[in-house]
């Protein structure tokens, strides 16, 4: 279970407002976060993740205080250990495919595993820069997955992939994440493209 309740200040452009957020989310459940440009979707996802504090907040992952701030309490991004999808992907430039799994993991069959379901096999020994912008956004998926974490986070995961790859990998990917029993929680802007397998859908607004 996940319980998050959380405030922070925004400033969008010259604009300042407050991000107010409540989530409760059962383990293995999959959320999706929509809502318009400039809301504080990505920021919730980075609060969460230990990457910013807010103002005032509570966080509580499977028994365990994360965030408290009345208590003082805010574990770092380490001791955390959620899995972060970034817009960027935010890749290793100087490292294969292979590489960047083993970065968080050292379970070669895992590994092994994880470049197949992302139909990386022959892109094994290649750098960033010789995969695709799909290419590359699968890896950071998978890469976010390697060490298990019990909390995967994705802010606009499948938006550099085509249709058929999507929904293909969206499948498989729910296949990891009943069997690992990973809470996901997702920003997307076409939440539609995850209908039948969110649990939940969360509205962000401006």
């Amino acid at each position: 279970m996940i319980a998050i309740d959380i405030h922070k200040k925004l400033k969008v452009g010259a604009r300042e407002t407050d991000l107010n957020v409540k989530l409760q989310a059962d383990k293995g459940s999959l959320t999706v976060i929509h809502g318009p440009s400039g809301a504080g979707k990505s920021t919730f996802l980075k609060v969460i993740a230990g990457l910013m504090k807010p103002e005032q907040g509570t966080i509580i992952v499977n028994d365990q205080v994360w965030l408290d701030t009345s208590n003082n309490i805010n574990l770092s991004p380490q001791e955390r250990r959620a899995g972060f999808v970034f817009q960027n992907y935010a890749l290793f430039p100087h490292m294969t495919v292979r590489q960047q799994l083993a970065f968080a993991t050292n379970d070669t069959k895992w590994i092994d595993r994880s470049i197949a379901i992302g139909q990386l096999q022959d892109h094994a020994d290649h750098k960033p820069d010789y995969l695709s912008g799909g290419q590359q956004q699968r890896l950071a998926i998978l890469r976010a997955m390697a060490n298990k974490p019990s909390l995967l986070l994705m802010d606009e995961p499948f938006s550099a992939l085509d249709q058929t790859t999507k929904v293909g990998l969206i499948a498989d990917f729910k296949v990891l994440w009943n069997e690992l029993l990973t809470t996901v929680i997702i920003v997307s802007h076409y939440p539609q493209e995850l209908a039948g397998i969110a649990t939940q859908e969360l509205y962000i607004g401006a």
